[in-house]
């Protein structure tokens, strides 16, 4: 089909830097029709998540020091999956043929009489030192810059370097691969007349929350990298270009730059909240709190939905209530011309956009994102007293809603159009292997209910668990169940909404009123 990857086919992608957002588009829409994705070590599992559900999913990884796949094995696993008539995506961390073997790996594809395609990537050389505010070129500082692998191939000998020339050629130095090398290689630069007083930049994991930064010279660099026990990956420039740091530095500036945030959504609602939190320099981890499934008995959601030009009012608590009924209503073959005269009435922003997602707009959202102004908000009309009301709702709610509404004379309807479930057991083994770890600086309670099912992944040490995290609730409701639970609330949206739970953790951060 025309715009998709022919079969027996690959594609020799790259993922960019690390930050998941630094993909080309390209790269997206072939991860999205893949068949197989063989991947490398540094690629951001957020990329993982965008391939094509039903994709194998292929590690392929290499990382100094420990045992890795051989590279004629991947050749192998390439040319077999493309001769089997498989789409296949090669993802490779940066750019696949800037010192990453991509070039090698084209090679052995061509040898064999594969077809494929070149995606280029975003590359360390440029996106590293770009996220610690360094220029590799400057109009003053750099007119030139060298980019050299400091680990030499083993079929190479030591003379592929001539520092002689390199140490002086040029005004920048960019050193892939060079912190298991660094002591050698500034030596070197030093004795070959690079000043031992350059300054010199050593940026381990670039473009992530987890990026460090260390500014020294090539005199002391070695000894000060020791000490500050720099992880890899990591990009080392040398030059008078590291001196722009002080000034244009950004990312670290972020206002939860190197927080890593738990999120609570449930699966496939994440990812506004997750781009916002990237946006402000934080890690977020995604832990769906709830699994949502279709009711026991769909039965009563098929009537409801069937005679729904019955109801005066539809009344929508959650995103999941709107997506489900509408979803209902596409199964039934009918579209929102069926609601007839019903109005619509919403608990929130959220479910607002869930329903402006369906082209409808709400004629009543609530002031307050709870039930009880919601309820207030509509009796409030003056149009419940003999109104006929239909709330789509989870199965397990509570009843504040429906309770006031048949208090003012509505005749209310509520139906079960989902169920909230708790993670599996190795969900929860997962969230408590994070705790434990130490990994996390914050979570973020989106719903009561992922308060309810975090403790129950947890077990009675939950509280305790959670006690190092700094605790955010997107509401009252929820706070009080987290309260209730025996877990410190340190902040409560206001509003709210996810841009409420950023604000809050933004003031926690620094230590402002919540």
């Amino acid at each position: 089909m025309l715009g998709t990857l022919p079969l027996g086919f690959v594609s020799l992608v790259g993922a960019g830097p690390g930050d998941p957002e630094l993909i080309t588009e390209r790269g997206l829409r072939r991860l999205a029709e893949a068949d197989v994705v063989v991947h490398d070590a540094l690629v951001h599992p957020a990329l993982l998540a965008r391939a094509r559900p039903g994709a194998e999913i292929r590690f392929a990884g290499k990382r100094a020091g420990q045992p890795s796949i051989r590279q004629q094995a991947i050749h192998d696993a390439l040319i077999e999956a493309a001769r089997r008539g498989l789409r296949v995506v090669r993802l490779k961390g940066g750019d696949p043929f800037l010192f990453g073997r991509g070039s090698e790996e084209a090679e052995a594809l061509a040898a064999a009489g594969i077809p494929f395609e070149v995606v280029p990537g975003v590359s360390s050389l440029t996106a590293v030192p770009a996220y610690a505010g360094i220029s590799p070129t400057h109009r003053t500082l750099s007119a030139s810059f060298a980019v050299v692998a400091a680990t030499e191939s083993a079929e190479r000998d030591g003379s592929a370097h001539d520092w002689a020339r390199l140490a002086t050629a040029t005004d920048t130095i960019v050193l892939f691969m060079g912190l298991g090398r660094l002591e050698q290689t500034a030596r070197r630069l030093v004795e070959h007349g690079r000043p031992a007083s350059t300054p010199v930049a050593v940026i381990s994991q670039g473009t992530l929350p987890a990026q460090r930064v260390l500014v020294a010279t090539l005199g002391d660099v070695a000894e000060r990298t020791a000490q500050a026990d720099l992880r890899t990956p990591a990009l080392v420039l040398v030059g008078e270009v590291v001196r722009l740091r002080e000034h244009i530095a950004w990312y670290e500036r972020l206002p939860l730059f190197g927080w890593r945030v738990l999120v609570t959504r449930p699966e496939g609602q994440t990812e506004s909240l997750v781009r916002a939190l990237r946006d402000a320099g934080a890690e977020p981890i995604e832990w769906p709190a709830i699994r949502i499934a279709p009711p026991q008995d769909p039965a009563p959601l098929e009537r409801a939905v069937a005679n729904v030009a019955r109801y005066d009012w539809i009344v929508f608590t959650s995103r999941n209530g709107v997506e489900r009924f509408f979803a209902e209503l596409a199964r039934q073959g009918a579209d929102a011309r069926r609601l007839g005269h019903a109005r619509l009435a919403v608990i929130g922003p959220g479910t607002a956009a869930a329903l402006e997602a369906q082209r409808l707009r709400a004629d009543l959202v609530a002031p307050k994102h709870v039930g009880e102004a919601l309820a207030e908000a509509l009796v409030q009309t003056g149009s419940m007293c003999g109104a006929r009301v239909l709330v789509p709702r989870a199965a397990v709610a509570r009843d504040v809603l429906p309770e006031a509404l048949r208090a003012a004379g509505a005749e209310v309807d509520v139906v079960h159009a989902y169920r909230s479930l708790p993670p599996d057991e190795a969900a929860a083994a997962r969230l408590r292997a994070l705790l434990s770890g130490g990994a996390l600086d914050a979570v973020l309670f989106t719903a009561s209910s992922t308060v309810q099912h975090t403790v129950q992944a947890l077990g009675p040490d939950a509280a305790s668990l959670l006690a190092p995290l700094r605790v955010v609730s997107i509401g009252p409701v929820t706070t009080d169940r987290a309260l209730r639970s025996g877990i410190r609330v340190d902040a409560t949206a206001d509003p709210h909404t996810a841009d409420g739970l950023l604000d809050a953790l933004r003031r926690l951060r620094y230590g402002q009123p919540p």
